[in-house]
């Protein structure tokens, strides 16, 4: 079996080897961004709540990430440990692994869920929160209930790869694809037919989570591969430490994004205050409200572009270590024609549909402001997204190929160095639209460094050197 899977991954189709191995990792992405995304839509088309919801949306937002990276670490982590366990049958190890990223996962949990209750109002704040006393209101309701379901959530996102690690990537899809699905129903019902407002979206949400958990736990019961047992729940520091070395990259691609958020938020409050418009206090909240649903619509390009790349990371995994590097260079090109592809749909939906993208969130319900300022946020944010799609792959494409170094690196030069300082520094010279420019200007530059990469790439998939 194992000389099987090994023939048919260095003698398939590499296209018919992306469709296998990419799809369930889009969907998987593409469901876990419906949560905040349906949210914003249900939140946005209340008209009890409108773009005030939505700037609450958005403050919350950095804060869901922050445990997802704390989550993704562990549970990348433990999957990556997990296999390389089971490869070399070291069965034990692998159990213990598991066992170690419940833990883990549940203590980080309900850790950060009190650092959150009990520092509410200054880190909403931190994150840009007090752009009016309406979006603060909301900021805090939303966020005391999304508080409570960290646990959940993150337990959830935790076991995911476990359990695709485990070889069930359909269940593991499955559990979060229902999770998904009530989140949905219950929007409608709490914001709409109970008028439960930012509290029904957070309390849908957190059903949603919670069941997600509760299917994860049921799988964890009747694992395929490792058996858990009561010792495999004792901490091992030796195994801990392999399992988050293993995962320190997804932390890292995670919580560099939150710096960015941070740094977008303040400066879009504090510019806000200075624009003739938006400075007056009925229309504070319009900017931030607008940058974020452009963000989610951005989420939904980078699950495809992400699940493509992810997908990849078995297939460049196994060739890389047979040497067969050709094959490689040849995925490679493959995957960065794919993702040019859907950074040029995502490009002229942007450039030649945002009133019907912002009609989805609401725009019939808010002032002409709202719909001008959306319309100019979506032509010019993400006017570069092509190049965001090909930085992104070249990061992920690097990891697969061992090179988690120069992967990070140059994600936290996008997100950190490129993303907060252009977030921070081009206002000071175009206002408000300064913080539009950030992203296209950040993507523009780590594409001039992705070039460079991608070509020293190439020659090295091109040497007569073996690997």
């Amino acid at each position: 079996m194992e000389q099987s899977n090994q023939s048919y991954l260095a003698a398939e189709k590499v296209g018919s080897l992306m469709r296998k191995y990419a799809v369930p990792c889009i969907i998987s992405l593409l469901v876990g961004a419906l949560y905040n995304i349906v949210d914003q839509i249900f939140i946005a088309n209340a008209d009890y709540l409108g773009s005030y919801g939505n700037a609450a949306n958005t403050v919350v937002f950095p804060l869901t990430v922050i445990a997802l990276a704390i989550a993704v670490m562990i549970g990348d982590g433990c999957c990556a440990f997990v296999s390389l366990c089971l490869g070399k049958k070291q069965t034990k190890d692998a159990e213990t692994s598991v066992g170690n990223a419940i833990v883990l996962t549940i203590i980080s949990g309900v850790i950060l869920c009190a650092v959150y209750l009990i520092f509410q109002t200054p880190i909403i704040s931190m994150f840009g929160g007090t752009v009016n006393a309406e979006t603060f209101r909301h900021s805090k309701e939303y966020f005391f209930y999304i508080s409570l379901g960290i646990p959940f959530y993150m337990f959830g996102q935790a076991m995911n790869p476990v359990i695709r690690a485990d070889g069930s990537p359909k269940f593991a899809m499955f559990s979060t694809l229902v999770g998904a699905l009530l989140n949905i129903i219950l929007d409608s019902i709490f914001i709409f037919l109970f008028r439960w407002g930012m509290m029904g979206a957070a309390v849908a949400t957190v059903l949603g989570q919670i069941v997600t958990a509760v299917l994860a736990v049921w799988y964890l019961g009747h694992t395929r591969t490792v058996r858990l047992s009561k010792s495999a729940f004792r901490l091992s520091a030796d195994i801990v430490k392999h399992t988050l070395t293993l995962g320190i990259c997804s932390f890292l691609s995670q919580i560099s994004l939150v710096a960015a958020m941070a740094a977008i938020n303040n400066m879009i409050r504090r510019y806000s205050a200075m624009d003739a418009v938006f400075g007056q206090e009925q229309y504070a909240q319009i900017p931030m409200a607008v940058v974020g649903i452009v963000m989610k619509f951005f989420q939904i390009v980078i699950s495809i572009v992400v699940g493509m790349a992810a997908g990849c990371i078995p297939i460049v995994g196994f060739n890389m270590g047979a040497g067969l590097k050709l094959r490689v260079k040849k995925l490679f090109t493959t995957l960065l024609i794919c993702e040019i592809s859907v950074g040029a749909v995502a490009l002229l939906i942007v450039e030649f549909m945002p009133r019907q993208l912002i009609t989805i969130f609401g725009a019939a319900n808010e002032s002409i402001y709202y719909t001008d300022f959306a319309v100019k946020a979506f032509r010019i944010y993400l006017c570069m997204v092509i190049f965001a799609c090909v930085n992104k792959a070249t990061f992920i494409f690097l990891q697969a190929m061992g090179k988690a170094a120069t992967s990070t690196i140059l994600s936290m030069i996008r997100e950190v160095v490129f993303g907060v300082g252009f977030a921070v520094l081009l206002p000071l010279f175009f206002g408000l639209d300064g913080v539009l420019y950030s992203m296209p200007v950040s993507d523009i530059l780590t594409a001039v460094v992705s070039a460079v990469i991608i070509v020293f790439t190439y020659r090295e998939l091109t040497a007569d050197r073996p690997i």
